[in-house]
């Protein structure tokens, strides 16, 4: 069985090509794809940036209005999966949540840098297999604060254009 191929298109920053492991988090892959059927991700942003950690997006729109979907359990050993062992290293695709475990929805973040603290702890479920440069361009970002809430904010706009299936 093929795994499913993704492509996240950033505008004015390239084409992140991913690959999606259902075995490791069958209804995290099911839910990300089902989004991205349904243009989800289309249009919004990537809101938070840390250089030499991660990326994240999936969740608020270039005006900072957030966009929401349901939640789905999350598949990561400290929650009872045991069949998700995938390790936080660079290009690594994984569900952002709140302190409650089963409460990720579509936004997700992309690791710039290993980070074996994750492991365990966050729903893992696809890596970049063409396109690191992209999140090299991304990480590259001047980042702030919006308002007293949130921190790491780009200052230019990381807009996902749209994504795609390109094989399921």
């Amino acid at each position: 069985m093929n795994n499913p191929i993704i492509k996240i298109h950033v505008k004015g920053f390239g084409t992140m090509t991913a690959e999606l492991y259902p075995e490791k988090a069958p209804l995290t892959v099911a839910n990300f794809l089902s989004l991205i059927e349904k243009k989800f991700f289309d249009g919004l942003i990537f809101h938070r940036v840390i250089a030499g950690f991660m990326l994240q997006g999936g969740g608020y729109t270039a005006d900072m209005q957030h966009k929401e979907c349901d939640a789905i359990k999350g598949e990561f050993a400290a929650n009872g999966c045991r069949t998700n062992n995938l390790k936080h290293t660079r290009g690594v695709l994984s569900m952002a949540r709140t302190s409650d475990p089963n409460s990720a929805s579509s936004q997700f973040f992309v690791m710039h840098a290993n980070s074996p603290h994750l492991d365990g702890q966050y729903a893992g479920f696809g890596k970049v297999i063409e396109g690191e440069d992209v999140i090299d361009k991304i990480a590259a970002v001047e980042t702030g604060s919006y308002g007293w809430y949130m921190q790491d904010v780009p200052m230019t706009t990381v807009e996902i254009e749209t994504m795609e299936i390109v094989s399921e």
